[in-house]
């Protein structure tokens, strides 16, 4: 082949594979797409209906813990009509459009707080789950997902084959959780939940609308006749300022969570390797961040340990695992009658104690199993004496007294105890090298048992007479 022809060759399969991401001809006229998105802008009649309904029932998917409640509401969440209006307005610098997309996600948003504060506050249900806690960490992460989603919902909107892209985007972006967990945090007033939630809708929301004005600027629409261009540059200059703020906040927070959970993972490492002790173990622990410092705490049961030497050498090691500067805090002298006083309910306290005690039976007792075995396997062989005797009778007659016993040997260079299977045996004269080998075969076969040794006529063994 020439080198025209690979040229030729590459050329065509380049022109086949971009075919497959043209989407020229699957789009629909910008007129017909603007209609499409300004129609879903303005909350009222239905929609702000459906809006009240979809807020009530993420509340409750929160307040249960219930997943499949949670994207059912996402799925019927009216929300993104307004996010995307404002991409378009900023896009084609329709601030008319702009100006209503604002005013319409402002009233949702005064709206879905209000409804889903005024539910907590009568929820007979008070305390927060995980799913209202994972609605409170913004990270970065969230904002490539309002990103991708965003982008993925305007192609959408843009194409006429538009599959079922909406109804998962909804869930992707995951705009009406945060509210209501945002309201949650009002109800119960805890800033860390209405705010962290608020921001993370505010990411949410700030990614949907640039997704769009970029699309809208990939597809060059066609801006209004009326446009200022000095206002259209200032907005879009504001616009950009508040997306690489969001962006920056968004990085510190994640490097804070990758912190936090490098932290998580060695403090619970260090549990589970350093704090093992004979006759006293942890019954419980904790790791967390408190206002910028780093806290273990640990709750011991068993035989109480000398607090002052406990202390410094768990602090030694904390800094030699990489966690210096950790505050850990240690319990012991753990008994029934104080379980009411230590961190978490008492019924917990009763359960993590049952478990524990449970656990400690069932390592006794498996202790116990093995040193019965042992015991039975060196009593066996130990007895064995009377069960060869006869045999070896027969086939030594000059054999008077044998001894089966099963020893520690111990080098004294390399201190590495083994066990050793070691036979004893007491003869008259004619016992000959060759029956010695004869009987050890004989008996490392009977017995399996490669490493047993005989011994003839042992100086000073206590044979009975």
């Amino acid at each position: 082949m020439s080198a025209n022809q690979f040229n030729l060759k590459l050329k065509n399969f380049w022109k086949e594979l971009l075919s497959y991401f043209n989407v020229a001809e699957d789009l629909e006229p910008q007129q017909d797409v603007e209609q499409s998105i300004r129609s879903g802008v303005d909350f009222k009649g239905s929609q702000l209906l459906v809006l009240i309904f979809a807020i009530f029932i993420a509340s409750l998917g929160l307040n249960t813990n219930s997943v499949p409640v949670v994207i059912g509401a996402m799925l019927i969440s009216p929300l993104m009509g307004p996010i995307i209006g404002m991409g378009l307005g900023i896009g084609i610098a329709d601030y008319e459009l702009l100006r209503r997309s604002l005013r319409n996600i402002s009233m949702a948003v005064l709206g879905s707080l209000a409804a889903s504060a005024i539910y907590f506050l009568i929820s007979p249900q008070y305390e927060g789950s995980s799913q209202l806690l994972a609605r409170t960490s913004p990270s970065i992460y969230d904002v490539f997902v309002a990103l991708f989603g965003g982008a993925a919902g305007f192609v959408s909107i843009a194409c006429r084959n538009k599959g079922q892209v909406m109804p998962g985007v909804a869930i992707a972006t995951s705009l009406m959780p945060p509210l209501c967990t945002a309201g949650y945090g009002i109800a119960t007033w805890q800033s860390q939940f209405f705010l962290g939630a608020l921001y993370l809708f505010f990411t949410n929301m700030l990614f949907i609308l640039v997704a769009t004005w970029i699309g809208v600027k990939v597809l060059k629409y066609k801006g209004v006749v009326y446009q200022n261009p000095i206002r259209s540059k200032r907005v879009q200059t504001l616009v950009t300022i508040i997306v690489f703020a969001t962006i920056g906040v968004s990085c510190f927070l994640t490097y804070q969570m990758i912190r936090k959970n490098i932290f998580m993972a060695k403090a619970q490492a260090f549990i589970e390797q350093e704090m093992v002790f004979p006759n006293t173990q942890v019954l419980s622990h904790k790791e967390y961040v408190d206002g910028g410092k780093r806290y273990i705490d640990v709750t011991l049961i068993g035989t109480a340990l000398p607090k002052d030497s406990l202390q410094l050498a768990m602090l030694n090691k904390l800094d030699s695992v990489g966690l210096g500067g950790t505050i850990l805090q240690i319990k012991q002298g753990f008994s029934v009658s104080n379980m009411a006083t230590t961190s978490g309910s008492p019924e917990k306290n009763f359960a993590e104690f049952y478990n524990l005690a449970q656990q400690e039976l069932i390592q006794r007792q498996s202790m116990i199993d093995s040193l019965n075995g042992i015991i039975k396997s060196h009593t066996w062989f130990n007895d064995q004496s009377l069960v060869i005797a006869p045999e070896i009778k027969v086939l030594f007659p000059q054999i008077k007294d044998i001894a089966l016993s099963k020893m520690v040997a111990t080098p004294v260079e390399k201190m590495t105890p083994d066990t050793i299977s070691i036979i004893f045996i007491r003869t008259n004269s004619g016992f000959t090298e060759k029956d010695k080998k004869k009987l050890t075969d004989y008996l490392k076969v009977k017995y399996n048992d490669p490493t047993l040794g005989i011994s003839v006529n042992p100086y000073g063994f206590p044979w009975p007479e």
